[in-house]
């Protein structure tokens, strides 16, 4: 047996030793003198921890975590109330499938839970790139997450969008959107009627167009991210027949002028053969004549107005959105405002929160309000 001797080489060593280690040698004292049982100072020494994860962290897709401690910890606890922890987030809801307490392994199937909504939202939304950084974890629903590998300076990426469903979606819903646009242009998909021409923009069915063009991509871009199918809400669809309805009343009135247009041509070209059957007739009296002929010029006049249509000529688009024959109207530019930030609002809404807006009645009247005045005023400018 070795004996210190003062000044000797080990007595050196020693005191080195204590040095670095006074405060190993002072809690073991301590716990010593608490009376702390082996079990319990076992359990300290073993907290578990996460040191691998197989798998992709995306939605809809399994992982299999490594949990060090793991068959330890689960002599004292329920291994099936572990959940992920993402971003320091528990998602509710997602228990274990399977749990391999001989290996320390844990697999999970990632999914939107009732439970976990809202936190994959937070997860998810405004979303950056295809990708984001998140740190991983696990833990009881309702404790702290373990310890963990993949902390603040080793993220795992988290799967907002697949790649290959995402490119996919991305070019349907581009083609799509331009193949809307450019009929939009070079056809009256969105247009008055024209006398051969194209006619002029019409603020009813752009409307129409626009809702439908942010739902369509809308509800793609969601269930790329959620995978839900079930988005379009209760008040989405109160705007769209908002709209819907404004296109139909606006097409009804211009159907009925164009029918009314059509009446009046009818009635005067028969008067128009009439006097000129009258003209040709030897004998008449000079003043009838002189009077059939003012007639006639003023019916020529008017079957000139009628059948040229000069207002059915496109101006460009948003004076064709903002005025009619009689020049700029406020109604029209009330109802175009209110469908621009409407439409601000919804994208914003989906691209936070991932999910389609619930509007509310009051701002749906107010929308529904500006329709009516809009129809209201088509029927004295249509005479």
């Amino acid at each position: 047996m070795d004996t210190f001797v003062p000044g000797s080489t080990a007595t050196a060593g020693w005191r080195r030793w204590r040095g670095r280690n006074a405060r190993l040698l002072r809690l073991v004292c301590v716990l010593l003198v608490l009376g702390v049982p082996a079990a319990g100072w076992a359990s300290v020494v073993s907290a578990p921890r996460v040191v691998g994860v197989e798998g992709w962290l995306e939605l809809d897709c399994p992982i299999e975590v490594e949990v060090a401690g793991l068959r330890e910890w689960a002599k004292d606890n329920d291994p099936r109330r572990l959940v992920p922890f993402i971003d320091g987030y528990p998602i509710a809801g997602n228990t274990p499938v399977a749990i391999d307490l001989q290996h320390g392994r844990l697999l999970f199937h990632l999914a939107i839970t009732r439970e976990s909504e809202e936190t994959w939202r937070q997860l998810l939304g405004a979303p950056e790139g295809l990708e984001r950084p998140v740190t991983f974890s696990v833990g009881p629903e309702d404790d702290s997450p373990f310890d963990t590998v993949y902390a603040r300076y080793n993220r795992l990426p988290l799967t907002v969008i697949n790649p290959a469903y995402g490119y996919l979606a991305l070019a349907v819903v581009l083609l799509t959107l331009s193949t809307l646009v450019w009929l939009a242009r070079t056809t009256g998909i969105i247009r008055h009627p024209g006398n051969g021409e194209l006619g002029p923009y019409d603020l009813g069915r752009f409307q129409m167009a626009f809702w439908f063009s942010l739902v369509y991509a809308s509800y793609v871009s969601i269930w790329l991210v959620t995978d839900a199918k079930d988005t379009i809400t209760p008040s989405l669809l109160a705007l769209m027949g908002i709209s819907a309805g404004t296109a139909l009343g606006e097409a009804l009135i211009d159907s009925d002028r164009a029918g009314a247009s059509a009446q009046e041509v009818r009635a005067l070209q028969a008067e128009q053969r009439a006097l000129s059957a009258a003209a040709g007739t030897a004998g008449g009296d000079d003043g009838n004549d002189t009077a059939n002929a003012a007639r006639l010029l003023e019916i020529e006049a008017r079957l000139q107005e009628l059948q040229g249509a000069p207002v059915h000529r496109s101006r460009g688009f948003l004076r064709d959105l903002l005025s009619d024959a009689h020049g700029y109207r406020f109604d029209r530019f009330q109802i175009l405002a209110f469908t621009l930030i409407l439409g601000v609002i919804f994208l914003s809404a989906v691209y936070n929160g991932l999910t389609m807006p619930e509007f509310s009645p009051t701002l749906l009247g107010l929308m529904g309000l500006s329709s009516g005045t809009y129809i209201g005023f088509k029927f004295p400018s249509n005479r």
